[in-house]
């Protein structure tokens, strides 16, 4: 996604919107940017990123990361990882078997992930979650952050339900499901840059999982 594509993106959004209009003018200009891997490798990423602090994340991903010559992180090599490889870098037992669950799927459908970014999202999100260990917040992850879809709502993330609570209630819950569709529904078709302005509402772009993956 381009500079003009962030200005268009924000000029719906301010007239669509009075409260994210006033974010907006708080936070600037959008400056998200892709994750710059290949598909495999921004699933594993997702994997890692499940339900940590980024930082933590970070630190794991690039620890994994090093221990196979990567990023890009090779499928083959992460394959012949041990137990004991993967808990040096700090992997948990769950997060193994969901990375063991994310080779053996890009083993069996190289051609899935080859094209997985032409795809439309509800396809993804079949084929993704279909993998043990990822569920709807991951694939949102992988739809944001790794193949810039620009409509994406992770109705699961945390991040997002504490800033709609904040910004526009109710007070003393976080927002269902249905309300937080109602309230993105005039943020069409850029649904995506729209919450990347609400992870920043909160002092900073730190998506945080909800339950399962």
């Amino acid at each position: 996604m381009s500079t003009p594509f962030y200005q268009k993106a924000r000029r719906h959004l301010s007239r669509r919107d009075p409260v994210l209009k006033a974010v907006i003018k708080q936070v600037g200009p959008c400056t998200l940017t892709p994750i710059p891997h290949d598909p495999f490798t921004i699933l594993v990423r997702c994997v890692i990123y499940q339900q940590i602090s980024t930082k933590a994340a970070k630190s794991v991903f690039d620890r994994l990361a090093a221990r196979v010559g990567g990023p890009p992180i090779p499928a083959a090599a992460l394959g012949r990882l041990t137990e004991d490889d993967f808990r040096a870098c700090g992997v948990s037992g769950p997060k193994q078997r969901a990375l063991r669950a994310v080779i053996d799927y890009a083993d069996a459908n190289p051609g899935v992930l080859a094209r997985i970014a032409d795809l439309e999202e509800e396809a993804i999100h079949g084929h993704l979650t279909a993998i043990k260990g990822i569920g709807p917040w991951s694939v949102d992850m992988f739809l944001m952050f790794g193949i810039s879809k620009p409509d994406v709502l992770p109705v699961g993330d945390l991040g997002i339900k504490a800033a709609m609570r904040k910004l526009y209630g109710p007070d003393d819950r976080y927002p269902t499901k249905d309300e937080m569709i109602a309230i993105a529904e005039p943020w069409r078709p850029y649904r995506t840059v729209a919450c990347w302005y609400l992870w920043r509402s909160l002092g900073g772009v730190v998506p945080q999982s909800g339950q399962g993956g």
